[in-house]
């Protein structure tokens, strides 16, 4: 579980599709002043961009330039993901998986990416920024409204606006975010890994098993 509170930007080091276990890893530095990896174990959970992965290996190195970790990436991951497409130098969202002691400083958020979206305009408000995003899966956009949460890059934001008919939300980032995030340096046509409320899949599915319910009694 994590809050989409950004901990820290790390920098890809190797996106390697051909591992030693046969399967595809990435790897990541971090700066030399990161405590990212100070309690980290292996098999502990990291969240990239917004997607929850396993670390297979660490070193916190920070005399040799910055401490680093790999992850290991499934299939289905590069599937429904962007994080096949990442390449060495670029910079990507981290959040270490939060403890029972942790405040909740965002939303729940379980690192399981639901499609992508496609930065389909930005444009600054004052010294804030507003990007609009059209998923990949537009059967998404029933669980994205107003005022609500969503995760981008697995940074938690609240939803400006919503056009289901043509197939859009907006988000704003003020200025304390922006410096934080990758997200605000998306361009128009880059894409974004989306999470979307999960409270809102359980409400559905808990209201689909009531009125199935309804229509047996009849």
């Amino acid at each position: 579980m994590f809050t989409g509170i950004v901990e820290e930007i790390g920098t890809v080091a190797e996106l390697n599709p051909s591992d030693s276990t046969g399967g595809t890893s990435l790897t990541i530095t971090l700066p030399p002043t990161s405590s990212l990896l100070s309690d980290a174990h292996q098999g502990d959970s990291i969240a990239v961009n917004g997607v929850c992965l396993t670390v297979t290996s660490f070193d916190p190195r920070p005399d040799q330039g910055g401490p680093l970790f790999t992850v290991g990436i499934a299939p289905e991951t590069l599937r429904l993901t962007n994080l096949g497409s990442l390449a060495a130098g670029a910079r990507v969202n981290l959040e270490r998986a939060v403890r029972a002691d942790t405040r909740m400083g965002g939303h729940f958020v379980q690192g399981h990416v639901d499609t992508t979206a496609t930065v389909v305009a930005r444009a600054p408000d004052g010294n804030a920024l507003t990007l609009r995003l059209a998923p990949a899966r537009r059967d998404v956009l029933r669980y994205v409204v107003y005022k609500g949460f969503v995760a981008l890059d697995g940074a938690s934001l609240t939803v400006t606006r919503v056009n289901d008919e043509e197939g859009w939300w907006e988000v704003m980032l003020i200025a304390y975010t922006q410096e934080r995030i990758v997200t605000a340096a998306k361009a128009v046509g880059d894409t974004v890994n989306v999470e979307v409320d999960m409270t809102a899949k359980y409400v559905e599915k808990s209201l689909q098993g009531y009125l199935a319910g309804l229509g047996e009694g009849e």
